[in-house]
């Protein structure tokens, strides 16, 4: 495993690791999931640099597009959260209420 290689994993699992076990705040969530798609992005564009084809040059860019939307969704979903609820906690949410 080269050190890049192992440089993305450990991005992807620490991320996944505080999505697990760290999930007090919407926004500390919503920041693991960003860190996750940003080290998802690095290994997709290092993927199609050691291809050195140009069939696959525009998956990184559609993924970094994907991760701009899910993000300002995200974002929408949080001040949305915190305009009705007052908070960001993730305990205070329930899916039975409206």
């Amino acid at each position: 495993m080269t050190p890049t290689h192992f440089a993305f994993s450990s991005t992807f699992v620490l991320g996944l690791t505080g999505l697990a076990f760290y999930r007090t705040h919407l926004l500390s969530a919503l920041l693991c999931l960003e860190g996750m798609m940003l080290s998802l992005f690095i290994g997709l564009s290092l993927w199609t640099l050691q291809l050195d084809s140009s069939s696959f040059s525009v998956s990184p860019m559609i993924l970094l597009a994907f991760s701009a939307c899910e993000a300002s969704a995200g974002l929408a979903l949080l001040v949305a959260t915190a305009r009705t609820h007052g908070t960001d906690r993730l305990q205070s949410l329930s899916l039975l209420q409206c």
